[in-house]
């Protein structure tokens, strides 16, 4: 029964990380987006730059901190509403008389 566990846990972790970077990559993209359309410069490459100012690089890293934690939240906790309910029909048919 272990080892059927450890490949469930294995299978998690690879959508996991699968479903983090794809978040990652897409809440970049959509606050960048969105910095563009509100501010109407592109969101700032390197914030270490001098050509920006400080509160435009601090602004930007609090808007993109925020929004890849939230993004990430969602997304883990969808994932493994989806995953525990797909566990649970899996086994459910499992069950069933044949």
């Amino acid at each position: 029964m272990a080892h059927k566990t450890e490949k469930q846990d294995m299978a998690w972790r690879a959508i996991g990380g699968m479903a983090g970077l794809v978040t990652a990559w897409a809440t970049k993209k959509v606050i960048g987006f969105a910095w563009e359309k509100t501010t109407g410069r592109k969101p700032p490459e390197d914030n270490e730059s001098l050509e920006i100012s400080l509160g435009e690089a601090i602004g930007y890293a609090v808007v993109m901190g925020v929004g890849m934690q939230v993004a990430q939240i969602v997304v883990a906790r969808t994932a493994r509403k989806r995953y525990n309910a797909w566990k649970a029909l899996k086994s459910s048919a499992g069950d069933a008389p044949s």
